[in-house]
């Protein structure tokens, strides 16, 4: 299997973004962190912790519908027995996000509760809503808040500016840009963010990307990957033969028969993103890749 490739991506608007949610925290009382379920460690700024010391957390794995549900399952364990509620969601579609109100009135019953002896009856809950690039935070608030309120597009870093949304009777959705670390010290977590699109491809080399990916799912979703591109992957001994033999079976060839690796590239690392190859979920938790 190919060597893994070191990636670095931080747009200077990331530093900024840092301290917008600094400066916003004292406006709420709880952070919303949304996650990718297929990376759902990879996916979460470590720095974030540090950052919103002192605020309840809630945690949505989004994407759940295109990651594998038995690691989704152990995820949540983990990260619920850590202290922060967490949901499996999907934001495009709605599934599980019925749950996102109650969890947020429970997370913040305390509050509520002081407040009610104090005479407020139902009082405002403000909600920070944050994540790195790319893991649906936009989608999220459109669902929430009602379609169209915030702006989608599935490439890094679009959502821009600080806004409010109101969600339910009392929950006000304070949305922020994505924000992702300056460095990746784990190159597997630079890698796993480029699979998943978290990366923009136009900073990665999406030939050597696809390779890295065929060797993962050759390894631990063979099945998936043999049934999707009906590859018999006994008879082929390396993931360029896996790509070959795939490339050659969708007509995507030069002229004189040369497979165009770039085109073939660009459709396998869509297809596992659109979930086309099947529910894929690339770490598990304790730091190990799936198996």
């Amino acid at each position: 299997m190919q060597e893994i490739q070191n990636i670095q991506w931080f747009p200077g608007h990331m530093t900024k973004t840092r301290r917008q949610i600094e400066k916003c925290l004292p406006l709420v009382d709880a952070v919303v962190e949304i996650a990718d379920a297929r990376i759902p460690a990879s996916s979460r700024n470590p720095d974030l912790a540090g950052i919103v010391v002192n605020k309840p957390r809630l945690l949505l794995l989004n994407k759940c519908d295109v990651a594998d549900p038995y690691a989704t399952s152990k995820w949540i364990e983990k990260v619920s027995s850590e202290g922060i509620p967490t949901l499996a969601v999907d934001c495009r579609s709605g599934k599980g996000l019925n749950a996102f109100i109650p969890a947020v009135s429970d997370l913040l019953k305390e509050r509520t509760r002081r407040l009610a002896a104090k005479g407020m009856v139902a009082p405002r809950l403000r909600v920070m809503v944050v994540g790195i690039p790319n893991v649906g935070k936009s989608s999220f608030i459109n669902r929430m808040a009602g379609k169209g309120k915030a702006k989608v597009e599935d490439r890094p870093g679009v959502t821009r500016g600080n806004q409010w949304f109101t969600v339910g009777k009392n929950i006000d959705l304070l949305d922020t840009p994505g924000v992702l670390w300056p460095k990746f010290d784990d190159m597997a977590v630079g890698e796993r963010l480029a699979f998943t699109g978290a990366v923009k491809d136009e900073v990665t080399d999406t030939v050597w990307l696809s390779y890295r990916l065929l060797g993962f799912l050759s390894e631990n979703y063979p099945q998936l990957l043999s049934d999707r591109y009906k590859l018999n992957l006994d008879s082929l001994s390396s993931v360029e033969e896996i790509f070959e033999k795939i490339a050659r079976s969708r007509g995507m060839l030069m002229s004189g028969g040369v497979v165009n690796d770039e085109r073939c590239a660009v459709m396998l690392l869509d297809e596992f993103r659109g979930g086309k190859i099947g529910r894929i979920t690339l770490e598990l938790p304790g730091g190990a890749e799936n198996a």
